[in-house]
């Protein structure tokens, strides 16, 4: 098939989707096209096929190899889905935030769960004291999941959860309280982080040994494949790898590893390549060099494709698709002149929207000195309506490409991930490398090779080391009433005072049995928050059986 022979192919699909506007012109009235392409394509084509020809590499939006985007008309059809990372103190002052951000036109709700709720413990659990609420919401039972989604209607919203060793558990706790609302759960969207290796190499929030914690990953995969298949059931992080200090290559290259590993292991339970590949998503971070972030993004999206096709031999298309929310660099931003930071996060967004995201967070100007306040929030906020209504990026798909400098870079990082994916294929894949300690001595050289760079004034940090000013920070700051606390111990006092015990000491040995054998746990869990178990009680339960995880020193 000849280039434009593939073109008019491309473009009668198009017509089968709906674009935000009649017509996309420049303020000149210049007329923007769909898809630029080269106006030699067409001369230098010889009739044999689109692999003689750049485009052989590229393709056309939603098309293999995806380099140019996962729709075929991207944000033509409509914008990403722009959400803002919010939860902090209770679920009632978590409600009041997202109904505020919901109102400023944010189109999708993304969690943070404090670090008690991330690594299984209730609110009233010793180990959580002094920790309640201050980096998320805490969340301990299904009354909490209830108040922290008050009168927001679960089938109308995408919401995504950042959790990731108790993931089931929550995801039980939403889609119960989805049945309360009386929602259709098979309509439900949105997204569990769920990537358990990821935080054994960078992040740490990590509760069971590895296998049982897979074991949790491909039972939400077959769960959610049967009975909750528009909800993303993993995104693999590159986000949390990258703010440990690793280079966007390694960022790419680690995470789709993983990811390799997450499709093995859901082969080896049984699964069926196509049964639960279309519902995996990813999470990257954008980091300040704007085109090297934007490079990353077309050429995990390729690599990634030919990943599914060859090595998997996935057929559905749907299964080569890389879907990717982004969020901007927390480790970027500077306490020092924070208002330099909206600068940073504008770059950062940037960038992904050039690169083709589904979904984007933009982190507030004042994260690295305190939770954002509302405010700040709502700036981080209409950065990306700014990005979306008023910078015309979102016109045009895929608008860089065919730079020689982007299609340089698309080239060498895709090569430079292959070569970091074949070494950790020979070490026996991703789990292997990381009990071997490979990744995270990767990262942490690579950590320490940037910061050198900055104390030898090589790069410079604006306002760090370079442009200092004496200040005084002058900014509203946000801060977590500590009473918060006690308040979230008296409500499970009352929960547990309330509840039938009787029924709660039979799905105790239920789960413990479950967890003893194969039977999937995804069901078990519903049924368990549903008679109001906690958080930490099933997890705890778990924690019986399997025993904890404890990392090696490297």
């Amino acid at each position: 098939m000849t280039i434009e022979a593939a073109r008019k192919r491309w473009e009668e699909r198009c017509k089968k989707f709906s674009e935000r506007k009649g017509e996309f012109k420049t303020s000149s009235g210049i007329e923007v096209p769909r898809l630029a392409l080269d106006p030699l394509h067409s001369e230098r084509s010889d009739g044999c096929g689109l692999a003689t020809d750049k485009t052989a590499s590229l393709g056309f939006p939603g098309e293999y190899p995806f380099t140019r985007g996962v729709q075929p008309t991207m944000y033509r059809g409509r914008f990403w889905t722009m959400r803002q990372y919010a939860g902090y103190a209770s679920a009632e002052e978590s409600n009041t935030r997202y109904r505020y951000l919901l109102d400023q036109g944010q189109t999708g709700l993304s969690v943070a769960f404090d670090l008690p709720t991330q690594i299984g413990y209730d609110a009233d659990d010793p180990l959580a004291a002094g920790e309640v609420g201050k980096v998320g919401v805490s969340i301990s039972s299904i009354k909490d999941m209830e108040q922290l989604f008050y009168e927001i209607p679960l089938d109308k919203v995408s919401t995504s959860m950042t959790i990731n060793a108790p993931a089931a558990i929550l995801l039980a706790m939403y889609i119960a309280v989805a049945k309360k609302q009386g929602a259709d759960v098979s309509k439900l969207r949105g997204t569990i982080q769920n990537d358990i290796l990821k935080e054994y190499v960078a992040r740490g929030t990590y509760i069971y040994p590895p296998t049982p914690s897979m074991r949790l990953i491909t039972d939400v995969f077959q769960y959610c494949q049967a009975e909750v298949p528009r909800w993303n059931t993993i995104s693999i992080s590159g986000y949390h790898i990258r703010e440990a200090g690793s280079t966007a290559v390694q960022e790419m290259a680690f995470t789709l590893a993983n990811g390799i590993a997450y499709v093995q292991a859901a082969i080896d339970a049984g699964l069926d390549v196509d049964s639960f590949a279309p519902q995996l998503s990813f999470f990257f971070n954008a980091h300040n060099n704007l085109l090297e972030e934007v490079a990353k993004y077309r050429a995990a999206r390729r690599l990634w494709a030919r990943t599914m096709k060859e090595r998997f031999g996935a057929k559905n298309p749907k299964s080569w698709r890389l879907r990717f929310h982004t969020q901007t660099a927390g480790s970027t931003l500077t306490a020092q002149q924070p208002e330099n930071n909206v600068a940073r996060v504008t770059i950062q967004a940037l960038s992904a929207v050039l690169g083709g995201t589904q979904s984007l967070h933009t982190n507030s100007m004042d994260e690295a000195l305190w939770l954002p306040t509302e405010k700040s929030v709502r700036v981080a906020l209409r950065t990306q309506q700014i990005i979306a209504h008023e910078s015309g990026v979102a016109d045009s798909i895929d608008p860089l490409a065919g730079s020689y400098y982007i299609e340089y870079l698309t080239d060498e990082m895709e090569k430079a991930a292959e070569e970091y994916i074949a070494k950790i294929d020979d070490m026996g894949g991703a789990l292997n490398a990381i009990e071997q300690g490979y990744m995270q001595r990767e990262i942490q050289n690579a950590a320490y090779a940037a910061q050198k760079t900055i104390e030898r004034n090589e790069d410079i940090v604006v306002g760090v080391n370079k442009f200092q000013v004496d200040e005084n920070i002058d900014i509203e700051r946000m801060a977590v009433d500590p009473a918060i606390e006690q308040s979230q111990r008296a409500k499970l006092r009352e929960l547990r005072e309330s509840r039938d015990e009787r029924v709660v000491a039979e799905l105790r040995a239920k789960i413990e049995n479950a967890a003893k054998g194969t039977e999937n746990l995804m069901p078990l869990f519903i049924e368990a928050v549903e008679n109001e178990m906690t958080l930490g009680e099933v997890a705890n339960i778990l924690r019986s059986v399997w025993g904890e995880y404890v990392a090696e020193g490297f």
